[in-house]
């Protein structure tokens, strides 16, 4: 028998106790896309409770240091994350286009306990925002089960698209901007809002071309994916932009 789970949420749509992290009634529904959410896992009520009553009264919260980066982080690690980010698959994630529209590709570093997985992928056309969308969405479509995942992506349009609630909002207004105008990639954004439907994914923002290893070899693999002779056309995004007949 499984042993059960608390969710804390401290800071959230919602805060409170949760017993299931996915569906409406979980507390990832409370914490996706909310900026500046604040939750963890308890094996105990008494524990979540705990977590909440410490953030409520201005305490310090108690956590394991993780090693990894801090979610909160824009570029610098930071040993202690104010929520809990053990025991997440790894993903690292970067785009790139030569011209911008020009030939583009994406690169991927999947890190688990069973080890690295690298991806990449190109097309003859593009651009650099949809090479970016495109590699979070190659990166979370090779988990074949809901998973605790951290995601590493140097693109401010994908991170503040998603954790600023940006993307969900133009999906709710049929794919429309508050200035009216229509949004881009929307095939991408689909499908990643779809994918992170179905995964607990905490997002961090990194600073390209500043010497992290994860994001220097996916921009590497991205960057190798976009200079390979034959790439095949991004045909949503020739198809929307090529010049009427």
């Amino acid at each position: 028998m499984a042993k059960k789970k608390f969710y804390a949420v401290a800071v959230g749509r919602q805060p409170g106790i949760y017993t299931q992290w996915f569906g409406d009634a979980g507390a990832q529904h409370q914490v996706i896309g909310f900026q500046g959410a604040r939750y963890k896992r308890f094996s105990t009520r008494e524990e979540a409770q705990g977590f909440i009553q410490d953030w409520r009264s201005g305490e310090q919260i108690r956590v394991k240091p993780s090693g990894k980066l801090n979610a909160r982080s824009t570029a610098t690690p930071i040993d202690k994350p104010d929520v809990e980010l053990v025991d997440r698959i790894i993903i690292y994630t970067d785009g790139s286009s030569l011209g911008n529209p020009g030939p583009g590709g994406y690169g991927v570093v999947i890190s688990s306990s069973g080890g690295n997985q690298e991806l990449s992928g190109g097309f003859r056309k593009t651009t650099n925002n949809r090479m970016e969308l495109l590699a979070c969405i190659v990166g979370l479509e090779q988990l074949e089960t809901p998973s605790a995942v951290v995601l590493y992506s140097d693109s401010r349009y994908v991170v503040d698209g998603i954790t600023k609630g940006w993307a969900k909002k133009w999906q709710r207004n049929d794919w429309r901007k508050s200035n009216g105008g229509k949004a881009l990639n929307i095939d991408f954004w689909e499908r990643l809002l779809s994918i992170c439907d179905r995964h607990d994914v905490y997002w961090v923002w990194v600073k390209g071309h500043a010497g992290n290893p994860g994001n220097e070899r996916c921009d590497k693999l991205a960057t190798q994916a976009a200079n390979l002779p034959e790439l095949p056309p991004d045909v949503a995004y020739e198809t929307a932009f090529s010049p009427s007949p």
